[in-house]
């Protein structure tokens, strides 16, 4: 055996055994562009690092840095904060750093006092008359509101209210960061890439997603450690902040139906179906309009920023009347070819690649892209797809579409079109769309070839499955089926004359023809010549 055969066999026999118990993968040994970043460190951390041990275990290491890339991103909304928010038309969009925080704490009557769902806001319309956001999002506001003086300028009394907003997302940033760490065990170190993102930076205060982020993450870690309950219940509560996290119950209904691991995905659904029955109930009883005014504005509402829609309509100049409808069937459309993949792929897909993609096919086909959208995001990527390569240029048309979508606000808001114009901006939005769709369409090539998946390279199942990791398929379509039922089927497949197996390798026949022949059959041609001689075929390397 050459010396090369020797490693690829070794690697093999080392894939085939999985991964080495208690092993912690460290990114700048696995990927050339985490090395290579690590160089403004000292280069990749030797065998002297100590690396979760002592005080700087991963998940302290993880939040001191999440907590600087957000503190970079409150000193970018500083020129809003001083006066951006409050004095010139679109200074708050020429700076990049508008938020929705200040402006809705007077338009929804949180600065006069006013309750979330059970009074009117200050200037209702037939669209929208309540706050237009889940109960649990609406809790965190008012929560904040409680927080913020109630007498003062009322330009000061809305700085104190965004600043008591961003401390109580800062928590939420933390903790999703610390949930990634603990959902790929051997990998927590791929935090980092949720941790330094750049999008979180930027986009982290603009609105109050992080809260449902946050909720999620902590869902998929306890789905990870086989706390299905918890997991559900987790993500029953995120559905009560935001609406996509009830998304991620259609990825674990194919993957149990595959696996056959039907009571625990029963267990995740109840306990997600009680605990956002536990925080909307209360609120539908006691005012079914205000809690009901979420689901009917995001029904009526029109093509806005950031979508593929909104494009359509520019260049068209006139709505388009059955949006609804198309967007349902193209969102149908894509969960079923997920669906299909997830039965049909040679090897059952991680949990968190099929989640990734069902929450990236929803925001391509929603009717609005807020940037704070990107939250959504970035963290189910760092667990479908833990390569810095693909998630930083993911990040780099994230980032030009946050600039774009300001610079456009304000040539269209100020007489003197300082800014770019509606092509520029439809560029902007392509580039979005196209940053997204690369990042599918690697986690799909992951999945077709779980051989390119970085997690998956040491042997690994899925470490994000829980009870689905190193599970058995009991239920597969397609090319899964097919590859199946030849495995089932090959110790009573037929075999040819010379007792060769139909369904072995065309190089294994010879091989095979001498030692499953019959006794006092005749001797192959040349199964009895020495090497070299005429008729034969040259000698196989020893092993």
């Amino acid at each position: 055996m050459t010396p090369s055969t020797r490693d690829e066999t070794a690697a093999e026999a080392a894939v085939a055994e999985g991964p080495l118990p208690n092993t912690v993968v460290v990114p700048a040994d696995e990927d050339p562009v985490a090395a290579a970043g690590s160089e403004l460190l000292g280069g990749p951390p030797g065998r002297r690092a100590l690396l979760g041990v002592s005080w700087w275990v991963p998940a302290r290491f993880l939040a001191l840095t999440t907590v600087l890339t957000y503190c970079l991103g409150l000193v970018q909304k500083l020129p809003c904060y001083t006066s951006g928010w409050f004095f010139g038309a679109t200074a708050q969009y020429t700076h990049a750093c508008y938020s929705d925080i200040p402006h809705l704490y007077t338009a929804r009557g949180l600065s006069t006092g006013l309750h979330p769902y059970l009074d009117m806001i200050p200037q209702p319309t037939a669209e929208m008359r309540f706050l237009e956001y889940p109960v649990l999002t609406g809790g965190f506001m008012q929560i904040a509101g409680w927080l913020t003086p109630t007498t003062g300028v009322i330009q000061d009394r809305e700085r104190w209210f965004w600043a008591v907003n961003a401390g109580m997302l800062l928590i939420c940033a933390v903790v999703t960061a610390i949930a990634l760490s603990r959902t790929h065990r051997r990998r927590p170190w791929d935090a980092l890439l949720f941790a330094l993102a750049p999008a979180l930076a930027l986009t982290a205060t603009i609105n109050w997603d992080l809260l449902a982020v946050a909720l999620t993450a902590v869902a998929m870690a306890a789905w990870a450690n086989k706390r299905t309950v918890w997991a559900g219940v987790f993500i029953g509560l995120a559905t009560a902040a935001k609406l996509y996290p009830l998304l991620l119950l259609g990825p674990l209904l194919v993957l149990c139906w595959r696996a056959g691991r039907w009571r625990a995905f029963g267990q995740a659904a109840a306990a997600a179906a009680g605990a956002w029955l536990l925080v909307d109930l209360p609120i539908m009883l006691a005012s079914w309009d205000g809690w009901s005014t979420f689901y009917t504005f995001s029904q009526t509402r029109k093509e806005d920023f950031g979508s593929f829609w909104m494009i359509l309509m520019q260049d068209r100049n006139q709505a388009l009347p059955t949006l609804n409808t198309w967007i349902a069937v193209l969102l149908v459309l894509a969960c079923l070819a997920i669906g299909w993949l997830a039965l049909t792929a040679p090897r059952r897909p991680r949990y968190a690649q099929l989640v990734f993609l069902v929450v990236a096919a929803f925001v391509l086909t929603n009717k609005v892209y807020s940037p704070q959208y990107v939250l959504w995001l970035i963290p189910l990527a760092v667990l479908a797809r833990p390569r810095w390569r693909d998630f930083l240029i993911w990040q780099a048309c994230e980032v030009l579409y946050y600039l774009g979508i300001w610079s456009y606000l304000a040539y269209i808001g100020d007489s003197k079109q300082h800014g770019i114009g509606q092509d520029w901006y439809h560029f902007a939005i392509m580039l979005h769309l196209a940053g997204t769709l690369y990042l599918c369409a690697v986690v799909v090539r992951d999945i077709l070839r779980p051989d390119r998946d970085p997690v998956r390279w040491d042997g690994s199942d899925d470490p994000s499955g829980g009870v689905l990791d190193t599970a058995e398929d009991v239920f597969v379509l397609g090319a899964a089926r097919r590859l199946r039922e030849e495995a089932t089927y090959a110790p009573f497949a037929p075999q040819d004359a010379a007792g060769a197996h139909w369904l072995a390798p065309e190089e294994e026949l010879p091989g095979q023809a001498a030692e499953l022949a019959e006794p006092g059959s005749p001797e192959p041609a040349g199964a009895g010549a020495s090497a070299g001689e005429p008729g034969t075929a040259p000698a196989a390397d020893p092993v």
